[in-house]
């Protein structure tokens, strides 16, 4: 099978110009979108689809990267554990990079410490099975995307009699933010493209409440040229006509109720709890935790430690970067004092980071 045709379609140029007319005939008055997902974020500045709409419709760019929003105690936490000598720290490569209060896991392995980066978590299952003199503790991060998998990982850990394998659990919910954003007193979005890779998990049946309460169209697509497009479209019709909606545009990949099997899972094993997102504060509802049935895994309980809560340096502005406060430009330090070879902030490590975007695609904004 030629997959590369199927991607083709989705990146055809005069498609993609076809759509970019149709937004702008349809168009009256300058419109803010904001999109929730650092794949967006990054589809939207590699294929110049930010810059063609502009200004006539904005895209500013929210909380879409989980390893942006991981708050620096709880990497802090992992580095605390990566310097015991009967635990080894595993988590993602961008995980590892992102700077903690003073350093990052990275660094921590440069420096002796035990930290090594798998690219799934049952990996981290499969190195407790081949070293079992040694505590293997997971740092699970990512929105409710990655849950099922951290999910799948701690049931293979009991189904196997693991006593050495345990998760520092920073999964994080979207749709508390997109809340918490509406709700803030200086919000600019009047709608949201919502994350489609989450929604496939997860569904959009809940989005019409959010939609009912905020009044804001809510536009379910997905990360290729044509999938952005005919979302923004959509939001655009809706906002002219005075709607506010749930839409979904990515329905070669997304159904409403999302991957039952994947949201059972995830209920099993997760709770919802309040949490703290890098940059941001306090979001209720904002993450998941180990339900207590599972709590012998979770590392926290396992390895008791006192972390405060965090802020970031006051240079690094990424808290306004991810609420969509500013663009990446807009910080002093952005391309000057912060980038990807010696970042500040989260969004300038992050593979899906806004600062990594504008950086690696938007070059002529750096000074």
């Amino acid at each position: 099978m030629n997959t590369m045709k199927y991607v083709d379609a989705f990146r055809d140029r005069a498609a993609a110009d076809r759509l970019v007319h149709e937004i702008r005939q349809r168009q009256t008055q300058r419109w803010t979108l904001m999109e929730v997902c650092g794949g967006q974020t990054h589809g939207l500045m590699r294929y110049g689809i930010a810059e063609e709409l502009a200004p006539e419709v904005e895209l500013i760019h929210g909380p879409g990267c989980p390893v942006c929003v991981t708050p620096l105690e709880a990497i802090d936490r992992a580095l605390q554990l990566a310097f015991r000598d009967d635990v080894i720290v595993t988590s993602f490569g961008d995980m590892l990079r992102v700077p903690g209060s003073q350093y990052s896991l990275l660094s921590a392995r440069a420096a002796g410490g035990n930290v090594r980066a798998v690219y799934s978590p049952s990996d981290a299952v499969a190195l407790a099975k081949a070293h079992p003199r040694r505590q293997i503790v997971f740092f699970a991060v990512g929105f409710e995307t990655t849950a099922p998998a951290t999910a799948i990982a701690v049931r293979q850990a009991r189904g196997l009699r693991l006593k050495n394998f345990s998760l520092l659990v920073s999964h994080v919910r979207v749709q508390p933010a997109m809340r918490a954003i509406a709700e803030s007193h200086d919000c600019q979005v009047q709608a949201f493209l919502a994350a489609g890779h989450v929604c496939a998990v997860m569904g959009y049946e809940s989005y019409d409440e959010f939609v009912a309460r905020h009044h804001l169209p809510v536009v379910v697509t997905g990360f290729e040229p044509i999938d952005l497009l005919e979302g923004v479209l959509e939001a655009v019709y809706q906002l002219e006509e005075g709607r506010a909606e749930v839409a979904n545009r990515y329905a070669w990949s997304v159904r409403a109720e999302g991957n039952r099997n994947a949201r059972d899972l995830v209920h099993e094993v997760y709770e919802v709890c309040d949490r703290r997102w890098r940059g941001i504060g306090e979001i209720l509802e904002g993450g998941l935790r180990l339900r207590p049935a599972w709590r012998d895994f979770d590392a926290e309980y396992r390895f008791p430690l006192s972390i405060q809560p965090t802020e970031e340096p006051g240079e690094c502005r990424s808290g306004d970067v991810l609420a969509g406060r500013i663009k990446p430009p807009q910080c002093a330090a952005f391309g000057t004092r912060c980038r990807p070879d010696r970042p500040l902030g989260a969004p300038m490590v992050s593979s899906e980071g806004a600062c990594a975007a504008y950086y690696r695609y938007a070059r002529s904004h750096v000074s």
